[in-house]
């Protein structure tokens, strides 16, 4: 057999045993959302609360077919504002999402925990924080894709003192 045979045969077996493969395939990957939008937040940097604009990100899962209104949601999200001092201030949090479906609505709450890093010129802090929150997806008329708008409340605690901030986004959502 010459190797143009032999290469010819073993491209036509890959596609053919790719076939039911793709079938099965279909089950492992978990069921969710990615979402990549602008944030605006009333944030705190110790006890001064001011105005940023940022970015948000949102990766959502939802790994139990039994129960297709929960996801585990892992978020991140970046703030900036200059001036006479530069601050920036990054959320990285992760938890639980409860939504439901309602004509082309997807409206959802969530709480999530994880960690605030603040940077105000060269002082950093990392503390602990809450976040709870909701929002609402719109089905868009192209496949796949939402529209989101969402809002939050973060939590959180240094230097003796609480920081109770906001923040809210809209944004893009890919549903796979």
């Amino acid at each position: 057999m010459s190797k143009t045979a032999a290469s010819v045969l073993a491209l036509v077996g890959c596609i053919l045993f790719s076939i039911p493969m793709a079938a099965q395939f279909n089950g492992l990957l978990p069921n969710g959302n990615i979402y990549a939008g602008v944030s605006y937040g009333q944030l705190s940097d110790i006890i001064n609360k001011q105005s940023y604009r940022g970015f948000e990100g949102s990766f959502e899962a939802l790994p139990f077919s039994r129960f297709p209104r929960f996801g585990v949601v892992l978020d991140g999200s970046g703030y900036y504002r200059s001036g006479t001092v530069a601050v920036k201030q990054y959320l990285f949090l992760g938890g639980p999402r409860i939504s439901f479906s309602y004509g082309k609505w997807r409206p959802f709450v969530h709480a999530m925990a994880g960690i605030r890093h603040v940077d105000s010129d060269g002082f950093v802090y990392n503390p602990i924080a809450i976040d709870v929150g909701g929002g609402a997806d719109y089905k868009l008329p192209f496949k796949n894709f939402s529209w989101r708008l969402q809002g939050d409340y973060v939590h959180s605690h240094y230097a003796s003192a609480y920081q109770e901030d906001y923040r809210a986004s809209t944004g893009i959502v890919w549903r796979f």
